[in-house]
């Protein structure tokens, strides 16, 4: 007859722990590098261009009123399949705290480009809210890009809706060639 192996909890404990540790160290060196391509997150605003976006291959998450405090943590439940290129359009729908600035570059990690579109909103919070988009990227100058969506709807008055912000379809179109112009010209250099 064979031979039977019969194994206490201990070695039991140990065998699963060696099995573990063979797993991680045996996993790809790419997986810690950035997938790739483009994901966008926003809010109402990057709705509204969702299919101009994704015609250039950008994968967009966007909600309703989404806050700017949540784009770290959508960040981070993408992990792994987080792209190389990060485009966050939020604060439209509140205010962008300065340290949610640093959670995002944190999320990032240190081998992805974030590129913050600065907002076009008449609220209170528009002119602030683009202060800290501005003050990231010179604090976080290798990691992070402005797209300022604000100068370039400020001269597009006819790509919004009478509210000021939301966009017509000529403004989706403009709006996804503003993010794609900036994307090429980073890439560019």
């Amino acid at each position: 007859m064979g031979r039977s192996w019969e194994l206490g909890s201990s070695a039991g404990a140990w065998v699963v722990a060696l099995v573990a540790a063979a797993c991680l160290l045996g996993a790809p060196a790419t997986a810690s590098e950035p997938a790739p391509g483009v994901v966008a997150i926003g809010d109402s605003i990057m709705q509204g261009a969702r299919a101009n976006l994704r015609k250039d291959g950008v994968r967009v998450d966007a909600a309703v009123s989404r806050q700017v405090t949540s784009a770290p943590g959508i960040m981070r439940r993408l992990g792994d399949r987080l792209p190389q290129d990060v485009v966050i359009h939020l604060g439209t729908n509140g205010t962008f705290p300065a340290a949610t600035c640093r959670d995002i570059v944190k999320a990032a990690g240190p081998s992805r480009h974030v590129y913050l579109l600065t907002i076009k909103v008449p609220r209170r919070w528009e002119r602030s809210n683009n202060a800290v988009i501005r003050a990231c990227a010179r604090r976080f100058p290798a990691q992070v890009t402005v797209i300022d969506w604000n100068w370039a709807a400020s001269r597009h008055r006819s790509w919004l809706y009478g509210d000021g912000y939301h966009l017509r379809p000529a403004g989706a179109r403009g709006y996804a060639n503003v993010i794609h112009s900036a994307l090429e010209r980073t890439k560019a250099r």
